[in-house]
This record gives structure tokens, sequence and C-alpha cells, in this order.
């Protein structure tokens, strides 16, 4: 087990609980050198103000960019949290980047996103011997992160894709990316690096397929919105699935007894966000009519989270610091069961840093319910000749 107390080598990490955005902002960036700073990720609470914080981190920071967004929860030093402005400074010693805001989500022209992304890879200038990934933060309340990671994932051949939906604590009401000294609605940022750090990709659920397969019969893709299971309605069929009533459907019933969706030789959760009038379903990812789907039960979470993080290089070497992109629905199971203590462990261990979602992004799906990060390793040693 990795010393707890010992801090990353090649990010500064800066927090705040406090609810006064400019106060907030000022602890966060204590420790934070904007002279050597090539950019930083900004995960904000639903408790502050997003348009403040962004205003306040543009003059504290002055001129390092700020990108991010706000957030369903925290992943700091800690471990879980839910109420604290987390900071990463990416040093440019180390770090390099560009970026750009897509605007207008909804709706979205895949040509326009598209051309617009292949023109900012092209000019972005390669470092020989340096390594290259992209980061990608979307509304989460867009309904478009499906389409628009696709899109990315063609026109940016090759280049690993990572990312995360931004959040609104349980509220579901706004969220927002940060780009260019703002806070955005409607908008995802997407964000080109160049390292010259070793890094891995990660992603992983904690769940089996179970039972027979499951039909949606009705639904609105545009919307993600599912109207009947298996010819029923949907609601009803779904509480009748899991065992419970329609009325007692709640986010932890669909935490722990999410749809999966088998593509290729992979399942992907198709997670429900909440029943709606009517009894229909709304989800947090893409849904058709003639899906075949499962539902799935949980493995030990625990031992997921640990043998899914236990990554190491080509010398064996543990990450300096992972950054992670975990679902909320993940986050809300772990409370019910009374293992956040334990998870918080495991994350701090791994010197996981990061934020809750609303879904994740990975090697062009967003998904639900699973646990998305980055690696991140010391340079290799390279021998003078």
């Amino acid at each position: 087990m990795r010393d707890l107390e010992h801090e990353p080598n090649f990010i500064v990490i800066g927090r705040s609980d406090d609810l006064d955005p400019t106060t907030a902002v000022e602890e966060a960036c204590a420790e934070i050198d904007s002279l050597s700073s090539c950019f930083v990720l900004a995960f904000v609470p639903s408790t502050l103000d997003p348009a403040e914080v962004s205003r306040c981190l543009n003059r504290r920071l002055a001129g390092v960019p700020v990108f991010g967004c706000t957030t369903a929860g925290q992943i700091t030093r800690s471990g879980y949290e839910s109420h604290a402005l987390l900071l990463l400074a990416f040093p440019k010693s180390n770090f390099r980047c560009s970026s750009i805001l897509f605007e207008s989500l909804r709706p979205l022209n895949s040509m326009e996103i598209a051309a617009a992304a292949q023109r900012l890879a092209e000019r972005f200038r390669h470092t020989a011997g340096w390594n290259r990934l992209a980061l990608v933060f979307t509304d989460g309340l867009s309904k478009q992160e499906d389409l628009l990671v696709s899109t990315l994932e063609t026109v940016l051949d090759g280049l690993p894709i990572f990312g995360g939906s931004a959040g609104d604590g349980l509220q579901y009401e706004e969220t927002f990316v940060f780009h260019g000294g703002s806070a955005h609605n409607n908008a995802a940022v997407l964000l080109l690096i160049e390292t010259n750090l070793g890094f891995q990709g990660i992603g992983f659920d904690h769940f089996l397929p179970i039972g027979s397969e499951i039909i949606i019969t009705d639904a609105n893709p545009e919307e993600r919105v599912v109207y009947e299971i298996n010819g029923a309605p949907a609601a009803q069929e779904y509480a009748r699935l899991v065992g419970c009533a329609a009325d007692d459907l709640s986010p932890l019933v669909f935490a722990e007894n999410p749809l999966l969706l088998r593509q290729n030789l992979n399942y992907y959760v198709r997670a429900i966000r909440e029943p709606m009038e009517g009894g229909s379903l709304s989800f947090l990812a893409a849904i058709d009519d003639g899906l075949i789907m499962t539902l799935g039960r949980g493995k030990e979470i625990i031992e997921t989270l640990e043998a899914g993080l236990n990554v190491r290089d080509n010398t064996g070497a543990a990450p300096d610091f992972i950054l992670g992109f975990d679902c909320i629905l993940r986050k809300l199971e772990i409370e019910q069961k009374q293992l956040s203590k334990q998870v918080s462990d495991v994350l701090q261990s791994h010197r996981v840093v990061g934020f809750n979602t609303y879904g994740e992004q990975q090697s062009g799906v967003h998904m639900n319910q699973t646990f998305v990060g980055v690696a991140f390793f010391e340079p290799e040693k390279r021998e003078l000749s």
C-alpha cells in the first residue's frame, strides 16, 4: 500500500470547502504557481455558483487556461467528497495543451464538430517523444454525449479520448463546462494534451448480466425516454423485473439494478435517471426502439475497484496519479451500502483525483455506472549515450 501522505510529483492539487466562491478560489489556488502551470482542471460542486467561480479563477490564475465542469461529487486527496472545489494544476514542464469549445450541442452538427476537431488536431504541433491523449467534458444534460464522443473518436483516429459528463449534484437541473474564463451550458470542451509522462487508460464497472433478454418496445431516442419494455409500461415492467413496486423506484434501485447493452463482446450500462409521469423512464445514455438488453447485478464493488485501479507501467511502477471520472450512481450505491470510507481509502491509496459524473466516455462510447480514468506514470528515464 502506497504512503497516503505522499503527494503526486507531476500535478499540484488545490481544494476548498468554503461556500463563498471568492474565498473558495483563493484557498484552492494557494499552492498553485501560475507561472509554472500549463493549465488547470476545475471540478466544481453544486453548492458554488459556476459563473462566479469561473470569473474568480480567471482573475486569480491570470493567463492560465482553466477547463473542467460542474460535478455530482468530487474525488480529492481524501476520496469521495460532495462540496469541495477541486483544482488540478498541470505543469508546463510535463504538459502541453490545446482546446476548443463546442457550443450549442442541441442540435449537434456532427460534420461541424468533426471539422473543428480535425483543425485543432492539425494545428497542435507534436513534440518528439511525448505522448498524446484527449479529454472531453460535456454538459451532462445535453443528451448529446453519445453522438459527440463517437464523432470525435472517428475524426481523432488513434488518439485515446477519455471524459466525463458534467453534473449538478443529484438535482439534474443545469450543468456547465469551463472554457475561456466562462461557464457554458449546452456545450462541451475538447482538450488535446501532450505529456512526457506515460499513461494508461482505465475503464471498468462491477456488473454481470443476469436473466433473460429485455426488449425496448417504445422509446424516444432524442429525449432518452423509454415508454414501454417488453410491450408493457416501462416503469411497471422494470419494477416487476427487479422485484419491487413501481412506487418504490428510486435512484438507489436504478443504481443497483441497471440495464446492460451488449456491444461486440462487452456489456455497457444504460443507466436509468428517473421515473416520469405516465409510467415512462428517463435514461442517462442512448436508448432506442428494438434494443435488446439484460438486467445487471453487481459484483463485489471494493474488489473490482482495487483490481481496476491496480495498474502498473512496463517497469512495474504504480501511477504518480490517476485522473478519474466515476459515475454518481456508483457513489450512491456505495453510500447506501455504507462503504464510503472503504472506497475513499482505496481511491486515496491509488492517488485518484477527479469527479463524479452523469456519464463517462472512453473508446468512442458514452456509458454509465463506470469508472473511467487515466493513470499517469513517471517519465521513462533515458540513458545517456
